[in-house]
């Protein structure tokens, strides 16, 4: 199991108590994707209303709390394309 696999598995357990609303993929380059569609997390790609675009190493810190989202957007280290609505939800599954 690949550390995107144990990441997406963790991110749908959170999903079972935190609802999120759109779809949302966070794009870690050849490292692959994480998909949040439909109340699961999934390593399968496909389209999203969101991409970010984020390294695995910075995405473990984004999840864990470690690197705030908007410090995150002001650095480069995550960079966001599609509807920033969608990511504005993460705020509740991250909590």
């Amino acid at each position: 199991m690949s550390a995107l696999d144990t990441l997406a598995a963790q991110i749908s357990r959170a999903l079972e108590t935190r609802p999120f609303s759109g779809t949302l993929k966070f794009d870690c380059g050849e490292a692959g994707v994480i998909v949040l569609a439909e109340g699961r997390a999934a390593t399968e790609d496909r389209e999203t209303d969101c991409t970010i675009r984020i390294s695995e190493d910075n995405l473990v810190k984004l999840l864990t709390g470690k690197l705030n989202p908007v410090t995150g957007l002001a650095m480069g280290k995550l960079r966001l394309s599609g509807n920033p609505g969608v990511a504005m939800g993460l705020a509740k599954l991250l909590s």
